[in-house]
């Protein structure tokens, strides 16, 4: 870690090298560079939780600076995480103090809320009240609590993602089914998942918001069709979503458009929580230029 931060911080203050060169020599520590974003993830033991330890570890310009959980309270967040060296970073149940250390250094943090619904504006609350933003993914939460959200993070200016989903290859899968939307009179989502929770899955439905409303009806013969191995009908346009769960099954998303003498097909498979990193990874580094809450990682592609 040491090693990491003294390269940071001469890269950083390279300009400035020569001036301050006596200063900097008779450092035994040199201090981590300004621009190092540090981040605190809550639901750190979480399997989502644990990747995003390795993932921000990894990351440039970024430190992880609290793991915070109800769960394996004292442990490492490193080790938890099935790295190979300890971080000497322990999961800790008090985000306020974690919070107090990041303001009194006046770096610049993010907190990243992997938690629950009816914790995320509280958690929101308080990291601002330390002049952090935050990276809010808690598929559940409720439109409510982002309206609720979007007007504090408004009067406070202070930065909030809000994101449905962080993977890439969905946002890219839901922005292609929108273009494709205007094109077709016929379309029907096809999911795949190992479990049966959550069904329709967020993505599902998102697809279905966003290809909603946009002048469009479709699938016209049978609307009106109300037997259930016809799937299940998203929104009043005529937007169909079929959920087929088998153990061991890769999660996978399709959408299927046709029209005269064609079939379009969109498809997104996942494997595993790896495929939320990226995504992480570029709202942490957008989100500290926010002073308002926005919805949707599309908003940074």
């Amino acid at each position: 870690m040491a090693t990491l931060c003294h390269s940071a911080h001469t890269r950083t203050f390279g300009k400035i090298g020569r001036r301050n060169a006596a200063k900097v020599l008779c450092s035994t520590q040199m201090p981590p560079s300004q621009s190092t974003i540090k981040v605190v993830i809550i639901g750190a033991t979480k399997e989502i939780g644990r990747t995003a330890i390795a993932a921000v570890s990894k990351a440039r310009g970024m430190e992880l600076a609290g793991a915070i959980d109800s769960q394996c309270i004292g442990l490492d967040a490193g080790e938890i995480s099935g790295m190979e060296e300890a971080l000497e970073i322990p999961v800790l149940n008090d985000l306020t103090m974690v919070l107090g250390s990041i303001a009194q250094t006046r770096a610049t943090g993010v907190v990243v809320d992997f938690s629950e619904p009816s914790t995320v504006y509280d958690n929101v609350k308080q990291a601002a009240a330390f002049g952090l933003n935050s990276v809010v993914y808690v598929p559940k939460i409720e439109l409510d609590t982002v309206t609720e959200l979007s007007a504090f993070c408004e009067k406070a200016s202070m930065g909030c993602l809000v994101a449905p989903t962080l993977s890439i290859g969905s946002v890219l899968l839901q922005q292609a089914a929108i273009q494709a939307s205007f094109h077709y009179n016929n379309v029907e989502i096809v999911e795949s998942r190992p479990n049966p929770s959550d069904l329709p899955s967020q993505d599902a439905i998102q697809i279905a918001n966003n290809i909603t409303d946009l002048g469009q009806i479709y699938n016209r013969e049978d609307m009106d069709f109300d037997n259930p191995a016809r799937g299940q009908i998203l929104g009043e346009d005529g937007v169909r979503v079929h959920s087929m769960v088998l153990p061991g099954l890769a999660s996978s998303t399709s959408i299927h458009f046709s029209g005269p003498g064609e079939i379009y097909t969109l498809r997104h498979d996942v494997t595993n929580v790896q495929c939320l990193m990226p995504g992480l990874i570029l709202a942490i580094r957008k989100v500290i230029r926010l002073k308002n809450l926005i919805y949707g990682l599309e908003k940074f592609l």
